[in-house]
């Protein structure tokens, strides 16, 4: 099966049961501090399964694409990727947890062919918050699974949310594919790492709200979310070994055997890394980001500096990534139209990106030069100066292990990896800190911050450059963030000038008004969007007086006189060619 094949099959399958197809979001997340990326299918959705109205109504489905950036460093193994694909559908206080289950159970052996007898699922055990969840199992039973199926187990593993502190939160069901082969031990079971299950699909039902003071209550609005992962799902219905040996990698894996002239048998690693990072790089450039310092940027930058180490391993050696990407945009325009679009930005961007490494390669090579130099007699290279190389000029272990051994020198390979442990960790904390707030923050203040954003997008069309969009956008409750398209500094007179601007069209009080509409229509009425793929038929056009009209999901002030003043902190470079300016609102007299 194509990958084309199964996203078609999968909606055409929805569709026919009452549910509206909607399109995929930008892996960049709209005024959502607290992720970098989209990362599963839910999290554009995440104001409707607060409760708000979706304009395509109670039943939704889709194919998004996603980023997860926890585990770059154990991307080249059989499973982990940082990019892939999440088919989902869901209710909105609509359907619950029977339909649900007998919709998955139906498309399992209708679109997947999967012999019930391969199937193993979980449920919720209980605990002192909520009961265990026999009727997720008794459901199951219902389809013909037996007891000996079905796995209950706690908080950790059948248990969804709340993203933050506080919200919407419940048990799930999480379907694995048995591959048939004995238990490891009597204990095996889908919760096992011995890879006998695997997950292809998770049902969470959200049922309860947890307050501040940890107590949970029922949810007024019931939803479903689900999730199937399309690359797993892919490699189960080919029956594959990994996700890599599937149609989707066919072609990037080809174009790089052809530049390498070596087959994916020979360094299967290499080939998936390149493959995994590059894939991933195209749809970022797509969505807008762009390689930088930190933030998503940083991530983009380390994902194709990784890639270009690789290659040079594989013996690929000048500036080939954009041939990679080609392949790319030409097999995923279909499903993501917007690839097509922005080839020409992803191929420059890649490509300026690729020969900048190649420069910091070579200073790498110096600086390990100068290292071997300072050593004198020693001839053990000690973790820290090693760690230094890949840390601050992207040099595998390998890489200086091979290097030093030529000079016949050894490196301390534990003193690299104690440190490189440490490293991990401090990232892998970092990202669960930016990952665990998830839902987006619907308070007083970021409410106004994110109304603010709209004059300020306006203001600098107006004042600075009217070919002026919005590049990227962050909002806490302290600060808005906003970045934009310019290849030059906003002067201190220009900063001036928009201040006021909207600090007149706060003092004007106007109203902010929102309406649905198509998306043709709102083109007609000449709303700004910053990502025409993220939207799906009908949309939500919010209009500021006769200043600023976009289309736009998020909360919104009903007047601009709430915002009481508007006052620019900092502006500065985000990226070439990108600027940012943070501000905030309040009274400052």
């Amino acid at each position: 099966m194509e990958a084309q094949e199964l996203r078609d099959a999968y909606i055409n399958f929805f569709k026919a049961r009452g549910h509206v197809q909607i399109r995929s979001a930008s892996l960049i997340p709209e005024n959502d501090p607290t992720v970098l990326f989209t990362t599963a299918g839910m999290h554009p959705l995440v104001p409707y399964l607060l409760g708000e109205k979706h304009p395509a109504g109670t039943r939704l489905c889709d194919y998004q694409k996603c980023v997860r950036t926890g585990d770059i460093d154990e991307v080249g193994d059989a499973s982990h990727l940082t990019f892939f694909e999440m088919l989902g559908n869901w209710s909105l206080g609509d359907y619950f947890k029977k339909e649900s289950i007998s919709y998955s159970f139906d498309l399992l052996q209708t679109v997947l062919h999967i012999d019930k007898e391969h199937l193993a699922v979980t449920a919720f055990a209980g605990d002192e918050n909520a009961p265990r969840d026999t009727e997720t199992a008794e459901l199951w039973k219902s389809h013909g699974l037996r007891d000996d199926q079905i796995f209950f187990y706690g908080k950790k593993d059948n248990w969804w949310g709340p993203a933050g502190q506080t919200g919407p939160c419940g048990p799930d069901t999480e379907i694995f594919y048995d591959d048939g082969r004995p238990k490891c031990s009597p204990d095996c079971g889908p919760s096992c790492h011995c890879g006998k299950y695997t997950e292809i699909w998770n049902n969470v039902f959200m049922q309860y709200f947890k307050d501040k003071d940890g107590k949970f209550s029922p949810l007024k609005q019931k939803n479903v979310d689900t999730g199937m992962g399309l690359e797993r799902a892919l490699r189960i219905v080919n029956k594959a070994e990994t996700v890599y040996e599937t149609p989707l990698f066919a072609g990037i894996i080809g174009k790089l055997e052809e530049l390498s002239g070596k087959k994916y048998a020979d360094d299967k690693k290499s080939f998936r890394i390149i493959s995994d990072h590059l894939r991933a790089a195209t749809f970022l450039l797509a969505d807008g980001v762009v390689p930088a310092r930190m933030g998503g940027g940083y991530i983009l930058r380390r994902l194709i500096r990784r890639a270009s180490r690789y290659m040079s391993r594989l013996g690929i050696e000048g500036v080939h990534m954009q041939e990679i990407a080609e392949v790319v945009v030409h097999e995923y325009s279909q499903a993501y139209p917007e690839l097509e679009e922005h080839k020409d930005t992803i191929y420059q961007q890649i490509t300026a990106e690729e020969e900048k490494f190649h420069s910091t390669l070579n200073k790498g090579l110096r600086r390990f030069s100068e290292m071997v130099a300072q050593q004198g007699d020693r001839k053990n290279l000690d973790g820290e100066a090693v760690f230094h190389l890949y840390d601050t000029f992207g040099f595998p272990i390998e890489l200086t292990k091979e290097l030093a051994e030529e000079k016949g020198y050894e490196v301390d390979v534990d003193d690299f990896n104690d440190r490189f442990k440490k490293h991990q960790d401090e990232s892998r904390m970092d990202t669960n800190q930016t990952f665990k707030g998830g839902l987006v923050d619907h308070s007083e203040e970021t409410t106004k911050l994110h109304t603010a954003t709209h004059l300020l997008d306006a203001a600098l069309r107006a004042i600075v450059d009217p070919n002026i969009f919005q590049k990227g956008s962050n909002i806490t409750a302290e600060r808005l963030r906003f970045d934009f398209n310019l290849d030059r500094k906003v002067t201190p007179e220009e900063i001036k000038k928009i201040e006021k601007w909207i600090n007149d069209a706060i003092k004007a009080d106007l109203p902010v008004v929102c309406e649905e509409m198509s998306y043709e229509d709102a083109k007609k009425k000449g709303a700004i969007g910053v990502f025409s793929n993220k939207y799906g038929e009908r949309v939500k056009v919010y209009s500021i007086g006769n200043i600023s009209c976009e289309i736009c999901g998020g909360p919104h002030v009903t007047h601009t006189g709430e915002l009481q003043g508007f006052k620019i902190l900092k502006e500065q470079s985000a990226a070439a060619g990108i600027r940012r300016i943070k501000a905030v609102v309040g009274n400052f007299d």
